[in-house]
């Protein structure tokens, strides 16, 4: 479970915070997607949730824990979250393969056959051997979300991960996305601009001032 609890984040120089005492909580394998205006938050919402960057105040609990008091942030996201960045952060030294494989690796549940599986419902399976530089942008937006999934988090936190895919490769990322994560349990947490995208979430919202407000179905 996911629990925000009058968390703010504010800015210098910002007449207002642009995390405005928000509160929400997402149940076990419960999708959420947010949409918003560009500039309002939606990307440092999910940075905060992530431990990235620190609140202004507020609480943060995934599992029951909180994020904030960890001794160890940093293995308890390699081993609880999977993050798709807007920018990939995938490693040009390695192998498509060899980057999906690096987050189940270095959790100790590598599975060769469920990232096969994952690769080829995404429609990269063809590309395991591939070097990144003959990769389109596209084809490293699935091997980012395929990295995400393959360590089968408990929570997923993706930043427009159908950004830079045609309607088409969307729409088959979108649906491996949600339902691998509900054949999982895993939570997930869609920040997104398409609405199509958004509404395959169980609970949609709209960020707007720093407050989540949920979207007319």
């Amino acid at each position: 479970m996911l629990r925000l609890t009058q968390l703010y984040k504010t800015f210098p120089n910002q007449p207002a915070p642009i995390i405005n005492g928000l509160d929400i909580e997402v149940e076990d394998g419960e999708s959420i997607s947010i949409r918003g205006a560009s500039g309002c938050g939606k990307s440092t919402l999910l940075s905060l949730v992530a431990g990235f960057d620190a609140p202004t105040s507020g609480d943060i609990l995934i599992g029951g824990k909180a994020l904030l008091a960890m001794k160890n942030a940093d293995a308890f996201r390699r081993h609880h979250l999977g993050v798709v960045f807007q920018s990939y952060n995938l490693f040009d030294c390695f192998n498509v393969w060899d980057n999906i494989a690096f987050t189940s690796r270095l959790k100790g549940n590598y599975d060769s056959h469920f990232q096969a599986s994952l690769m080829e419902k995404l429609g990269i399976g063809h590309l395991a051997n591939q070097p990144l530089s003959q990769l389109s942008g596209g084809e490293q937006q699935r091997a980012a979300i395929a990295r995400a999934l393959v360590h089968k988090p408990s929570l997923i936190l993706a930043d427009e991960p159908t950004g830079n895919l045609d309607e088409d490769t969307s729409e088959l990322v979108a649906n491996t996305l949600f339902d691998v994560c509900q054949q999982l349990n895993t939570t997930l947490v869609v920040v997104t601009h398409s609405e199509d995208v958004a509404q395959k979430a169980k609970t949609p919202y709209w960020l707007h001032k720093g407050q989540l407000k949920r979207e007319r179905a």
